[in-house]
């Protein structure tokens, strides 16, 4: 029968203490699991040679069967070793600690998503041992982002979204297929803020359940108003006679244009609220603030040139007091 050198599928010298026998098999159980290399056609192989190497080296007994009669351990007789196979030196042992406790150090306790969980059924304990069997195990979460315009975040409602996702072929090759899931976006949802669509993530395995699908929110810029948390930013032009002298201006907002009265002699840069009318819900919700942004005008007749200027030569108005 064909000769497997089970100390070095694991990368371990003959005399490898137990300690270093569980490290390197820990190590290479990460490394070619086959659910976290599913593009890899060999990992599978790869991963039951190394649990093999693993189930006889961790066993006392079964090590010392192996030391004597290589890879027909399990029968010892007609076996026939190397070339100097009966030469090599040998020892150390291992603990007798069961593959499903093992397995649960390396891929962790049941629940959680991202952990690995193995395909098929391995041989633990003694001889004749019943086949391990994997527990379900929940898929991993994952998150995309959902793009919204601030007037699609403000109102809210049902939108769709479609999606690309990597699912496993006929013929077990992973490709991607398109889905489109119906949305609920709660009224004034923010900036960076998360929905969850529960059971649209990651496939589980082994029968395990899908993990849940999280859509992280952009908004994209707006040409009128700027977004600070949870509060909405206007900048409102005022002529300089309308600061001076106050005025009514009708203002647009995310919930439809309002009459606001400007107060006379309001300076550039103060702002002014609309209560309510910002993103967010309930006692969190947000205000409109609306800047006031003094405009001068840059063309004069020579008949408003002339006002200014008797405006000046009347006026007592001083802007600066240094």
């Amino acid at each position: 029968m064909e000769y497997k050198d089970y100390y070095k599928l694991l990368g371990v010298s003959r005399s490898a203490s137990k300690d270093e026998i569980g490290k390197a098999f820990k190590k290479l159980a990460r490394k070619y699991h086959p659910d976290l290399n599913p593009s890899d056609p060999k990992a599978e192989g790869k991963f039951k040679e190394i649990n093999e190497a693993y189930e006889v080296l961790k066993d006392e007994k079964k090590r010392k069967l192996y030391d004597q009669f290589g890879a027909d351990w399990e029968h010892g007789q007609n076996f026939q070793p190397p070339p100097g196979y009966e030469n090599a030196g040998y020892g150390g042992g291992f603990s007798q600690g069961g593959f499903s406790d093992f397995f649960e150090t390396i891929f962790g306790g049941s629940g959680g998503g991202g952990g690995g969980s193995f395909r098929g059924g391995f041989s633990q304990g003694g001889y004749g041992g019943q086949s391990y069997q994997p527990r379900p195990r929940r898929g991993s979460d994952s998150e995309a982002v959902y793009e919204l315009t601030l007037d699609e975040a403000y109102r809210g409602g049902s939108k769709s979204i479609t999606l690309q996702e990597q699912v496993a072929g006929p013929d077990g090759i992973p490709r991607m297929s398109t889905k489109t899931l119906d949305v609920k976006v709660p009224a004034g949802v923010k900036d960076g803020q998360k929905i969850r669509l529960a059971g649209q993530g990651n496939p589980g395995m082994n029968g395990g359940p899908r993990g849940d699908l999280y859509l992280r929110i952009k908004l994209l810029p707006h040409h009128l108003y700027k977004v600070t948390d949870n509060d909405v930013i206007l900048d409102l032009p005022l002529a300089p006679w309308e600061a001076v002298l106050g005025a009514t201006v009708r203002i647009p907002t995310l919930d439809g244009a309002v009459e606001m009265k400007i107060p006379p002699g309001i300076g550039s840069g103060k702002k002014l609220r609309i209560k309510g009318r910002g993103l967010g819900s309930g006692a969190r919700r947000g205000d409109q603030f609306v800047r006031l942004m003094i405009q001068s005008p840059d063309r004069l007749s020579s008949e408003e040139r002339r006002l200014w200027e008797e405006l000046q030569e009347a006026s007592s108005f001083t802007p600066r007091d240094f």
